[in-house]
């Protein structure tokens, strides 16, 4: 089943094509890597598709309203500020504002989402510390885990893992496994071409605004992909304990 539909999208600023003429499906089951240079176009598309930024064609995430939206997909943006000094299980909270009505109190539902949020991503230890005094890969991790306590089919995240430390790097891949192991879905931008191949799925490969390849990792990440739009030679070889991405070397 189709979760996130885009059709024909075209996004321009300033007079500059950002998007041009893109098109998308995600299905359940999938963890879709975004991936591409600095400047592809990668935050533009996932706003546009979320109907955060204005754009031309179609999306069917955009075309819902806020509510039924915020209950099929979960956003976690680039940026991440905590500004207010709550706890952490407060903000965790928040994630389950979605599915609640104007003031009603969180429900047994709502706690398990957040208790297995906070498990998640080890943070049960954490629930009662104030967010402004953790470190940045600690407020990161509280965010995804605001996200995740949303249950929503779809998760849509931008360089989630960055910042985060490797162990909670890996730990965080492994979690958008297994959503989609259980029929949902994560679209996730990524810059570590590493943990892209090792737990995507697929690979969605933006260059200039436009999808240059989409598929398999050893068909995206091929070396005339690698040098037309990263510049890099890379090693990429499929062993016993899985795939290994490496880049090599920077090409002239």
């Amino acid at each position: 089943m189709s979760l996130l539909s885009v059709s024909k999208l075209n996004v321009a600023r300033r007079g500059r094509d950002i998007l041009k003429d893109v098109s998308l499906e995600i299905g359940t089951g999938e963890v879709v890597g975004l991936i591409g240079p600095n400047g592809a176009g990668k935050t533009t598309l996932m706003r546009a598709a979320l109907g955060l930024i204005d754009g031309e064609g179609h999306s069917n995430l955009a075309a819902m309203t806020a509510r039924e939206r915020a209950r099929a997909v979960a956003w976690l943006p680039q940026a991440r500020e905590l500004a207010w000094p709550v706890d952490v299980e407060t903000v965790v909270t928040l994630g389950r504002l979605p599915h609640l009505a104007m003031g009603q109190r969180p429900r047994d539902e709502d706690a398990a989402a957040i208790e297995q949020a906070l498990e998640d991503m080890s943070l049960s230890d954490m629930r009662k510390r104030t967010v402004t005094r953790l470190s940045g890969g600690e407020q990161a991790r509280v965010l995804i885990a605001r996200t995740l306590a949303q249950q929503t089919p779809l998760v849509v995240t931008d360089e989630p893992i960055a910042g985060l430390d490797p162990a909670h790097q890996i730990a965080t891949m492994k979690i958008f496994e297994g959503l989609a192991h259980r029929g949902k879905a994560v679209l996730v931008s990524l810059h570590d071409l590493g943990l892209a191949v090792r737990h995507c799925t697929r690979l969605v490969l933006l260059c200039d605004g436009e999808i240059k390849a989409d598929g398999p990792a050893d068909q995206v990440l091929c070396a005339s992909n690698l040098s037309a739009h990263f510049g890099i030679t890379a090693h990429f070889e499929t062993g016993p304990e899985g795939p290994v991405f490496q880049p090599l070397e920077v090409l002239e």
